[in-house]
């Protein structure tokens, strides 16, 4: 982890269990809708709230419930505490699978920070290795498993506290692992009591079917990538703050409210019936990805690029509600698709090139009606043939409402995905936190870069 003295304290340090005989010795196959993370990393999210209390209150009256609570909640989300390893059964058709039992635990780090709360939790442009110093790292492994999970509680004495959250991408997406820390912080709140988490997550792989042998075509895919052996767990990154010859990156958030959405989606419909198009997908989420598109190629200077014809964008689209037979909501694992746009750069850069934009994502996502799993297996292929050409890409979504996550302090001030950071071009999405229908997006750029997405945003507002 990338600290500074004078900064970060680490404070103490637990290894949480799930209850002592609650969780048998169990193995998971990964599906190949998990397959496809193996050599990714951990998705980083940080929870500020408000908390307005010495260090010392914490530790005598709240940490011990914390860390019941999660006890209590691995016991149902009992593969968060476990690892990735390879299959030892060599006749089994999944070669890795989550293997559990019910000695494993997870690392909580508790620490205090002499940051400014009120800075690092604002919407404005904020340094961004600041904020990663909040984000705990997953343990590294000498044995080639992956850990999945690693959670640090940082504390600003008198003003707030953090809970930082990284889950290896591998274990689930954010549909799951929001589960997971909406029934902790439900049981938090409750006062850590066994209370029964609502509704369970559910662990039977056999709800992912694959009659066309996906997983096996998916991992030939990655093959080359898997140097012999199982993946590594990721090193633990330096700050990316720390480095002279890498400008100051920063972070910050920008909203967009209900009325404006709504606006925007009546555009994009009036524009698509002028063209007499087939109907199209409109929703808060495709506006609000075209929003952020445009003002991130031009923030990165797309719209000077003569060579760059075609911008590119990349998210991934929630299967449950779209596989036949459907997966139950609960479902604990991933269960995503990713979603491919291209647009005309000329379009993406006229006045009225979040409409473009808009149409060409409303356009991808009625095509999925066609078949959710059409072309599967050359996902893979398709996206590492577009990492060169910088695509944006998304993460998050505003319907899993990361805002609900109370665990007795009140609903969070701010919630960020520093994961972001990671891979350039990447944004993040969830919703508004003070107004139902509104949408916030979470952007990482060099602070030049950040100055131009600032007033692209501004100027597209205006045009409201």
């Amino acid at each position: 982890m990338a600290s500074s003295p004078t900064s970060l304290q680490i404070l103490d340090q637990f290894q949480i269990s799930p209850p002592p005989g609650s969780v048998p010795e169990t193995s998971l196959p990964l599906t190949f809708f998990d397959i496809v993370w193996l050599f990714t990393g951990p998705v980083e999210r940080v929870f500020f709230y408000p908390f307005p209390h010495p260090t010392s209150h914490f530790v005598t009256h709240l940490l011990p419930t914390l860390k019941s609570s999660l006890s209590l909640t691995l016991q149902h989300f009992y593969p968060l505490a476990g690892r990735v390893r390879p299959s030892p059964d060599p006749s089994s058709d999944a070669e890795f699978e989550i293997c559990s039992s019910g000695g494993d635990s997870v690392a909580l780090i508790l620490a205090e920070c002499s940051h400014d709360f009120h800075q690092l939790s604002g919407d404005h442009p904020r340094n961004f290795g600041e904020l990663y110093e909040l984000i705990p790292q997953l343990p590294h492994s000498n044995d080639g498993t992956i850990p999945l999970l690693a959670l640090q509680v940082t504390l600003f004495p008198e003003h707030g506290i953090s809970i930082g959250v990284a889950i290896h991408h591998v274990a689930c997406d954010d549909s799951s692992s929001m589960h997971f820390i909406k029934s902790w912080a439900a049981a938090c709140r409750l006062g850590g009591s066994d209370s029964p988490v609502t509704p369970p997550p559910l662990h039977d792989r056999s709800a992912i079917a694959d009659p066309d042998g996906l997983y096996s075509k998916i991992l030939a895919e990655i093959e080359g990538l898997r140097a012999g052996g199982p993946p590594p767990a990721p090193p633990p990154p330096e700050s990316p703050s720390v480095g002279a010859e890498r400008p100051c990156v920063v972070i910050a958030s920008f909203s967009l409210t209900r009325d404006q959405i709504e606006r925007l989606k009546q555009l994009v419909l009036e524009k698509s019936r002028k063209g007499e198009a087939s109907p199209i997908h409109c929703s808060a989420f495709v506006v609000a990805c075209a929003f952020a598109w445009k003002c991130l190629v031009k923030a990165q200077g797309g719209y000077a690029s003569a060579s760059k014809k075609t911008a590119h964008l990349l998210f991934s689209v929630e299967c449950r509600s779209r596989l036949k037979p459907p997966v139950p909501a609960e479902y604990f694992g991933n269960c995503l698709r990713p979603c491919f746009v291209e647009l005309p750069m000329c379009d993406l850069v006229k006045d009225d090139g979040v409409l473009f934009a808009a149409e060409a994502i409303g356009r991808a996502i009625k095509l999925l009606e066609d078949g959710v799993l059409k072309g599967a297996e050359g996902w893979f292929q398709k996206i590492v043939s577009l990492m060169p050409e910088q695509p944006m890409s998304v993460a998050g979504s505003p319907k899993y409402r990361v805002y609900d996550a109370d665990f007795g302090w009140g609903r969070p001030k701010k919630v960020e995905v520093a994961s972001i950071e990671k891979t350039p071009g990447t944004i993040s999405l969830a919703e508004g936190r003070e107004e139902q229908g509104g949408i916030e997006i979470g952007v990482v750029l060099p602070k030049d870069e950040m100055d131009e997405f600032s007033s692209c945003f501004s100027s597209g507002l205006k045009l409201l």
